[in-house]
Order: C-alpha cells, then structure tokens, then sequence
C-alpha cells in the first residue's frame, strides 16, 4: 500500500516559505494602511489649518459679495449676483453645502429640492422675523455649529433628518442680509440663491457615494472630526467678535 504525502511533509521547509509569504503580505497591507492613514492626517492638517486661517481673516458675517454695499440700493442684477455668490463666498455655508457629500445620506440625489425648499422657506421667513444686532452673533453661532451636527451625522450620532432644519437656518441669515430691498432685487436675490445652492447640492450630491469609496470609513470619521472642529472655532469667533 502507497501512502501519499504532501511536499509539506516531504521537504518541511515549503512550510516556512508559506509563512514568510504570509507574513511578507500582512506586513504590506499594515505598510498600506499606515500610508493611508498619514496621507488623510497631512490631508486633514492642512485643511484644518488653511480654514482656520481663512476664518480668521474673513468676516464671520458676510453681506453680500463682490463688494456690493447696502441691501436697499441692489439693482436686480446686484440682487442675482450676490444671491449666488454669497452662500458660495461665505466659509460656514460653503462648508455645510459640501459637508452633504460625505455625510453618506441614502440616496443622496432625491435629498436636493427639499432642502433647496427649506432654505428657501427660512429666506422667505428672515423677511418678516427682522433679525436684531444683538440676536444677530448668537444666530451666527447656531449656522457655524451646523458643521459640527453635520459631523455627528457622519459619524451616524445624529439623524440625517435634521439637515433641513439646519439648511433653514442657514436661508434665514441668508435672507435676512437683503431686508428692505424693494421687491425686484428681493425676487432675483432668492433666484440667485436658488442657483448658486442648487448648483453645489447637485454636485455634492452626485459625487457623494464616489467620494465615501475614496475616503472609505477611515477617512469619514477623519472628515467629520475636521469638520466639528471647524464649526466650533467659527462659532467661538462669532460670539467673541
């Protein structure tokens, strides 16, 4: 009777040769992970730091853009252009528009008219709650620390849900910079803001779920923390401002 062995048994030292090409490939996916992991830390520095910087140096609550002067005097064009420009211009809007796109909502694309409709609501609505000087920092605040919910979104601590709340708030400070334009320039501003946010929701909305594959969890986690962080610094610089 032939008993079979396996070259294991004959020459023990395939068996080493095994382990060694299982160590060798561990070591490189640890080598693979550890690269990634500083390539997203260096990414989220400089990131933190630029907006910070940017932050420090940019008004934390923003008129209307392209230099324009009072909301009473906008001729409609002025209107379109800032209704474009300022929540793209302004730093805590612009971050939350591009937060959407990491947030990892479900069926991203479907999200887009109901918050264009929120905050077109909380437009309408800055133009009948006249906002004061002294309740104006602490509204500030409340939009800057919308980064910081959307963060908590990413990290799956709070519902989606509550982006169109915090969308609304953001169309009532934007709406309340143009109170007591006449009708017309009041009209192509809310155009204009239709535009400019309807415009960056599509894109963040459409490269979201290629965005979360690139970034993977690791990279969510490290975005979200970037992110409350930078809405806690610009809420503290909107109250001590």
């Amino acid at each position: 009777m032939r008993i079979r062995r396996c070259p294991a048994a004959v020459n023990p030292r395939y068996i080493g040769v095994s382990q060694n090409a299982r160590q060798d490939s561990n070591d490189a996916d640890r080598m693979n992970s550890l690269l990634k992991s500083s390539s997203l830390l260096r990414v989220g520095v400089v990131s933190t730091l630029g907006l910070s910087a940017f932050s420090l140096f940019s008004p934390v609550h923003a008129h209307h853009p392209f230099g324009m002067g009072d909301s009473s005097a906008l001729t409609p064009l002025q209107g379109l252009l800032s209704g474009i420009g300022h929540p793209l211009l302004g730093p805590d809007h612009l971050l939350f528009l591009l937060a959407i796109a990491f947030i990892g909502l479900p069926r991203p694309r479907t999200w887009v008219l109901p918050l264009l409709a929120a905050g077109l609501g909380g437009s309408v609505l800055s133009q009948f709650i006249p906002l004061s000087d002294a309740v104006a920092p602490w509204a500030e605040a409340l939009v800057s620390l919308s980064l910081v919910v959307e963060g908590l979104m990413a990290l799956t601590a709070t519902p989606p849900g509550w982006l169109l709340p915090l969308v609304g708030l953001h169309g009532f400070l934007l709406g309340s910079t143009i109170v007591g334009a006449e009708s017309t320039p009041l009209l192509t501003y809310f155009l204009g803001l239709l535009i400019g946010q309807g415009a960056l929701l599509l894109v963040t909305t459409t490269w979201s779920k290629a965005l979360l594959h690139r970034l993977g969890s690791q990279g969510q986690r490290l975005s979200a923390g970037i992110w409350i962080g930078i809405g806690m610094a610009f809420a503290w610089v909107a109250l001590i401002d």
